[in-house]
């Protein structure tokens, strides 16, 4: 190949390398060992042009790692990037690393911006050469920022739907006691003072209409008097409205004696109930205490 020939097609290749770098959306610079700009892309014009930054290739001697250092000198908001970013060009160049890279700030008057900076060596470049792409990430770092303030309001929101449901937790448990005891109150009221008189009353009522009334009473307050009925569903189906009542006394802790005062019966009919109880909850050939089964049914 004569020498035209090698000469046309090392022009050519320039040509080919040239457009490739043009093509490029990032702003590239190749820097030699010594930090000055040797090639920039139309990217990297394109920026210094619009931003009135004095960096073009035709420009003799502009050094890279000049710039990086006098931006650290003159800008504290940007010293600590400007000061990393010249140890990471230096370490490459030196061979140190084969890859550096940053993302940093680099805002104008008008807008924010942020840029991904890439260092690495031209490969078979002997003298050593550098490339450094600059990359602009601002769509990016701004979804990041609404992502984060999103995020926080996020957490900030249910950090108080939290607090409202530990408060209204706090409302139903002291709303259920307050119910509980109402409960306790006026049920310890009818077993222990209402319908023991009930139960008096009955006996020396003379008329059959008035022990009819007295039994009409009497099954309406046994109504109101099973605390617990409720929740034990199928059990009003198996136990008489007797053995109910002395179910929920027993349930209260009441001793045999103190049943049988309250109702005005014998503790031997109080324990034919009790047995009657044990049979009917199918606890006769258990040791289960008959209160303790009792308390669990209307947990």
């Amino acid at each position: 190949m004569d020498s035209e020939k090698a000469e046309k097609l090392i022009k050519q290749t320039q040509a080919y390398a040239r457009t490739i770098l043009n093509s490029l959306s990032a702003h590239i610079a190749i820097i030699d060992e010594n930090g000055r700009i040797l090639e920039t892309n139309q990217a990297w014009n394109e920026f210094a042009r619009s931003n009135q930054i004095d960096i073009r290739p035709s420009t003799p001697d502009i050094n890279y790692l000049d710039i990086c250092e006098s931006a650290r000198d003159n800008s504290a908001d940007n010293a600590d990037n400007a000061d990393t970013v010249a140890r990471g060009i230096r370490r490459v160049i030196n061979g140190e690393i084969d890859e550096f890279t940053i993302d940093y700030p680099c805002h104008s008057p008008g807008e924010k911006r942020w840029f991904y900076m890439r260092v690495t060596k031209a490969a078979g470049s002997d003298p050593v050469k550098v490339v450094i792409s600059h990359e602009n990430i601002t769509a990016l770092k701004l979804a990041q920022e609404k992502l984060t303030l999103r995020e926080t309001e996020l957490k900030q929101k249910s950090g108080r739907l939290e607090e409202a449901n530990a408060a209204l937790n706090v409302i139903l448990r002291q709303r259920d006691e307050d119910r509980k005891q109402l409960e306790q109150t006026i049920f310890q009221n009818l077993r222990e003072v209402v319908l023991p008189n009930i139960e008096r009353m009955k006996c020396i009522c003379r008329t059959p209409e008035a022990a009819g009334l007295m039994d009409l009473i009497d099954k309406g307050l046994q109504e109101i008097a099973s605390p617990f009925l409720s929740r034990l569903g199928s059990l009003g189906a198996i136990l008489s409205p007797q053995e109910l009542r002395i179910a929920t006394l027993i349930k209260e802790g009441k001793s045999t004696k103190e049943i049988a005062d309250l109702l005005n019966l014998s503790t031997a009919t109080i324990n034919f109930h009790r047995r009657n109880l044990r049979k009917k909850l199918e606890l006769t050939s258990t040791g289960l205490n008959l209160r303790s089964f009792l308390l669990s049914l209307s947990e």
